[in-house]
């Protein structure tokens, strides 16, 4: 049974930092890429940022550029999203996820989800 956790959510104020982690089991962590995904209220899910499977590649969308970092540890099977000048725009829940292959910002094509942790950045 596969499974993706997160944990690092909270609140904070606007201008700072979160680290949020992402542990992953029953998968063959290396043969996935992985993927920080995004849902405000009333709003569709997003894409934040990808790494492919050996950390060669990463992906963000360009209001995250310079604020967030994306990394992962195969070994120990967990992603990170490192998460600094938070703005209250950030505010979502955010998921991690898997899919097997190249990048993608389809987030119909990432088969693994988690269930996702509450990021809120007050003004």
């Amino acid at each position: 049974q596969v499974q993706l956790v997160e944990s690092g959510g909270g609140l904070v104020q606007a201008g700072g930092s979160l680290r949020l982690s992402c542990a992953a089991s029953g998968l063959i962590f290396g043969n996935y890429v992985l993927g920080w995904f995004r849902q405000a209220p009333g709003k569709e899910r997003e894409i934040v940022a990808a790494i492919n499977w050996n950390s060669a590649s990463t992906y963000f969308i360009d209001s995250m550029k310079g604020r967030f970092t994306i990394s992962r540890d195969n070994a120990k099977k967990t992603v990170d999203l490192q998460m600094n000048s938070l703005k209250p725009e950030d505010t979502a829940v955010y998921l991690c996820a898997a899919r097997v292959g190249s990048y993608s910002d389809d987030k119909g094509s990432y088969r693994y989800w988690g269930q996702g942790t509450q990021v809120t950045v007050s003004s």
